[in-house]
């Protein structure tokens, strides 16, 4: 029973090791192509940096320049698209803002005339109060402007009543308590 056993851990056994060390072998070779591969690389980017040319013949050389040559070409041609699209942006903002700038212009124009007209409108009216007033005045005798307000518009009135907030200044003489100038101007219009 033992030799049967021992026989048979044998044959269990030895292509398992077998296994392990083709595995590790395998692992090895793909670490040294891995490690030269990386070397090239490295001599590579030396030699398009312009580093270790010399033991480089004609052959790598021209070969190198065209690398170069081909990298440079690739560059600038990524630099130009990027320019174009940048000067197309530009261009498009620009010719928004001519077309605002217009359409700005316009507006201005508009109220301008608007402005002109409701000015006239204005003048008109002020002209036919004034004249309105002057024939008024002239009728009625108990009605007399101050000698020192020549248009009606002119005159300085007692305090009237407002609606919404205005800022109330005490007068002088005002008969209103000290303690309620600064609430209210409701109650100081109708209480001075």
């Amino acid at each position: 029973m033992s030799k049967t056993l021992e026989r048979y851990q044998r044959c269990c056994i030895t292509p398992q090791d077998n296994s392990l060390e083709r595995e590790t072998q395998s692992w090895y070779q793909e670490v040294t192509k891995l490690k030269a591969k990386y070397e090239a690389l490295q001599r590579t980017q030396r030699h398009l940096l312009g580093e270790d040319l010399g033991p480089l013949n004609v052959k790598e050389l021209q070969n190198l320049e065209k690398q170069l040559e081909g990298a440079l070409a690739l560059a600038r041609q990524r630099k130009t698209q990027i320019m174009i699209e940048q000067m197309e942006d530009l261009r498009k903002k620009l010719l928004f803002m001519v077309w605002q700038e217009r359409e700005l212009g316009d507006l201005n124009k508009q109220l301008k005339i608007k402005l002109e007209t409701e000015g006239q409108n204005l003048k008109a009216i002020q002209g036919l109060w004034s004249s309105g007033t002057a024939a008024a005045a002239a009728e009625s005798s108990s009605f007399s402007l101050h000698p020192s307000h020549t248009h009606p518009m002119d005159c300085d009135h007692e305090p009237v009543l407002q609606i919404g907030y205005n800022h109330f200044v005490q007068a002088e003489g005002s008969s209103v308590p000290k303690s309620m100038a600064g609430e209210t101007n409701f109650i100081h219009g109708w209480v001075i």
